[in-house]
């Protein structure tokens, strides 16, 4: 699998002015016959005081104020007395912190702002955040902003076992720009993957919500992540392994753009057949048969061009060390499709380096007429087209 990423970052702080937490302001009685004189302004903070389970998202600690201006705002993390960075708005009227928080961790939010007549009034909120024991990360790809093939699947991989599928579920909102209906599907209890019926459309901009702050995932176990990030799809290319002519064909937006010869499995160790996605790409990478449950039949330490297939350890990669006369005759290979490629990548020349560079992550690779390696299952790797749209609906919890 891709490295799926959603970084808690363990931020050290910084001054600012701002806050968030809570609700109210300076009292407001005065004795009965005489004109008031506490402060109109009030002050509101979020969370409240002694709130606790509070998410750790960047902007989910804030201050507002109504009747006046925020004069100075503070957010410290009680543990290491540092200050936590903020932004307060122009008008001075709101202020949000600007990192993330650590999980576990006591807060001081400090908030004064003053009326319009120059009065001052404080509000404090004092809260706990959820701790690594009592909340749920979510790991995430494909990453902000990259530029994937129209296979990509949105996947979710979440640190603790869920048990409100469904609320889990309605807190991620995935949306093309092209309004293709877009389904969540759950593979166990802590995967969750996204899909539309059909590939993605070409060109399309995909936007995904992953706003899972203060939702209970598991019983007294609180999600923590709150943003918002997109993708772009890129053309589409489909290629074609027919393992039995050890030929890959290449089509880009329906235009075959080469064939190459290939090597894939061996009928003792077959290729998968199915529709297969790729999902990490490395210019040049170690392979070792031990890793996969082959004992010593092979170390590699520098297979080039390999970009994978499988999360079980299928790769479509560049090979140095068979002969030329294996590529479009024999299936040689413990389960990879293999090109001739050159030892070290460098030789841009080669079928395996020019078939790196023209594949983006999330292009598709079918592979028909393997025999001995059965059909690949939907979930090892970002391979769910392998499941029909009846099939894959079922698996959503909405």
């Amino acid at each position: 699998m891709a490295v799926l990423f959603a970084i808690v970052a363990l931020v050290p702080a910084a001054c600012s002015t701002g806050s968030g937490g809570g609700d109210g302001g300076a009292p407001t009685g005065a004795a009965s016959g005489t004109p008031s004189m506490a402060p109109h302004v009030k002050i509101t903070t979020t969370p409240k005081d002694g709130a606790a389970h509070v998410p750790i998202g960047i902007g989910q600690v804030r201050a507002t104020v109504k009747d006046g201006t925020l004069t100075t705002v503070t957010l410290t993390d009680q543990n290491n007395r540092k200050p936590v960075p903020g932004t307060i708005s122009s008008a001075r009227t709101s202020w949000q912190a600007k990192e993330k928080l650590r999980r576990g961790t006591p807060y001081t939010l400090t908030a004064v702002g003053k009326d319009r007549n120059g009065k001052s009034a404080t509000k404090v909120a004092r809260f706990t955040t959820a701790s690594a024991k009592d909340s749920a990360i979510a790991f995430f790809t494909p990453e902000d902003k990259s530029t994937v093939g129209v296979g990509m699947e949105v996947s979710f991989k979440i640190d603790k076992p869920v048990r409100n599928e469904k609320a889990v579920q309605s807190a991620i909102s995935v949306v093309s720009s092209t309004g293709q209906q877009v389904v969540g599907h759950w593979f166990g209890n802590q995967r969750l993957d996204f899909r539309p019926a059909h590939y993605w459309k070409p060109g399309s901009t995909v936007t995904v919500g992953l706003h899972l702050a203060g939702v209970e995932v598991s019983p007294g176990v609180y999600g923590v992540q709150d943003k918002t990030f997109s993708f772009t799809v890129g053309r589409e290319q489909i290629s074609t392994v027919d393992a039995a002519e050890q030929s890959m064909a290449v089509v880009r937006d329906g235009s075959l753009l080469k064939i190459i010869p290939i090597s894939s499995g061996s009928p003792a160790h077959g290729t998968y057949n199915g529709t297969m996605v790729i999902s990490e790409k490395y210019q040049q990478t170690k392979m070792d048969s031990t890793t996969v449950g082959l004992g010593d039949e092979y170390n590699i330490p520098d297979v080039p061009h390999a970009q994978r297939l499988t999360a079980s350890g299928t790769f479509v990669h560049g090979n140095y060390w068979a002969a030329p006369g294996v590529f479009g005759s024999q299936p040689t290979s413990h389960g990879c499709i293999g090109m001739q490629d050159a030892q070290g990548g460098h030789d841009s020349s080669t079928n395996g380096a020019w078939f790196y560079d023209n594949s983006l992550i999330g292009d598709v690779v079918i592979v028909k007429n393997s025999v001995g390696g059965g059909t690949v299952a939907p979930d090892n790797g970002l391979n769910g087209w392998n499941m029909d749209w009846n099939r894959w609906k079922a698996g959503s919890a909405l």
